[in-house]
């Protein structure tokens, strides 16, 4: 395939993508109807049980999509403190399993939505996935050993730690072009600046690396952002941090991630976009290596005998739609908005991972 072919491939595809991302929940859904071990349980009592759980997860899905971390950030806390109120207490297995298959679901359509907005920086996102991969692998299988308590403790300290650095951080690089400094116009360029254009990319949407290394970005709303991909010692610091606790916890390489995306520079929608596609693929290195790492050492592994269907055919759907609502309320937001609202956030999910430590959960 060359390369004028691939690039009509990807535009159509982005072109289309609602619809495909949309039919994915559709088929997973009649799948999970025709198909699933249900253990004899069946009838429309036993699928609209949990119906409740479609708004929960679709306002969840679109708040983390939106700030680009891991679902299971809010999902996990839910099910452990608030679930139970409204039913029975679930296990800390069954947990995993709904917040793993939600989370893959939402996160695919989030990233391909960020993709298609011209928001994600590829270069950038594979080159930290490379720097995760080990750590996430380390990590998960430490989750065979270490005591539930000690990394619910560290966790929630990484968390505490992040909203402060993110209280302190100056946004003030975010410099999207706007009305106000750079009418963009309709083929991606600027009234006063030649701005990169890509005709395989939706709407005015491109980008261009100078000489230098400075990345110039629009997005297909026809904001500009400048950055370059400078600081890679330091995200790789975070991110290996964070590769640790996604493979403990479910999450983590998100939440320490965009700290360091964002004080190294890179603009904070584009921080945001682009840490859609690490969280994505490290959730689904971490997932695998829970399934088949713990099957093999003896620890826990993931049964589909005694999957809750009956939640995941609402959670699914939900966190499909969040994803893809995500990018637009991400552009819609004021930066100080986003900032103030992850470091809240931050500091609200640490309080609850030191109440899990503490055993109160």
């Amino acid at each position: 395939m060359n390369i004028d072919s691939y690039s009509r491939l990807q535009k159509s595809f982005l072109r289309h993508q609602h619809l495909f991302v949309l039919i994915a929940p559709v088929v997973f859904v009649t799948a999970v109807l025709l198909w699933a071990p249900t253990d004899g349980a069946g009838g429309l009592d036993h699928w609209l049980e949990y119906w409740w759980l479609f708004p929960v997860f679709l306002t969840g899905a679109t708040i983390v999509n939106t700030v680009g971390i891991s679902g299971s950030a809010l999902f996990v806390p839910f099910l452990i403190f608030i679930f139970p109120q409204f039913a029975q207490p679930l296990s800390p297995t069954t947990i995993v399993k709904v917040g793993l298959i939600s989370e893959a679901f939402g996160l695919s359509s989030s990233a391909v939505a960020f993709v298609q907005y011209g928001l994600v920086d590829r270069r950038l996102a594979l080159t930290l996935v490379g720097g995760s991969v080990p750590f996430v692998i380390a990590g998960a299988l430490l989750s065979f050993i270490i005591p539930e308590m000690v990394f619910h403790s560290l966790l929630g300290l990484a968390l505490l730690a992040s909203a402060y650095l993110l209280f302190r951080a100056d946004l003030g690089h975010e410099g999207a072009g706007s009305s106000d400094d750079s009418e963009a116009v309709a083929d991606g360029g600027s009234l006063n600046t030649d701005l990169p254009n890509d005709a395989g990319k939706l709407g005015p949407a491109g980008v261009r690396t100078d000489d230098n290394g400075t990345v110039t970005r629009v997005d297909r709303e026809g904001d500009d952002y400048t950055y370059t991909r400078g600081g890679y010692l330091r995200r790789f610091g975070n991110y290996s941090i964070g590769g640790l606790f996604q493979g403990l916890a479910g999450f983590g390489v998100g939440e320490l991630g965009i700290i360091s995306m964002l004080g190294t520079n890179v603009p904070v929608r584009v921080a945001i976009g682009t840490n859609h596609i690490v969280v994505a693929l490290t959730a689904v290195l971490a997932s695998l290596v829970h399934v088949f790492g713990g099957g093999l050492v003896g620890g826990h592994s993931l049964s589909l005998a005694t999957t809750p269907w009956n939640m995941v055919v609402f959670t699914v759907p939900a966190t499909v739609i969040g994803g893809q609502i995500a990018p637009y309320v991400s552009n819609a937001l004021e930066t100080d908005t986003i900032k103030n609202f992850v470091g809240v956030l931050f500091t609200v999910i640490s309080v609850a991972l030191f109440l899990m430590a503490a055993g109160i959960a």
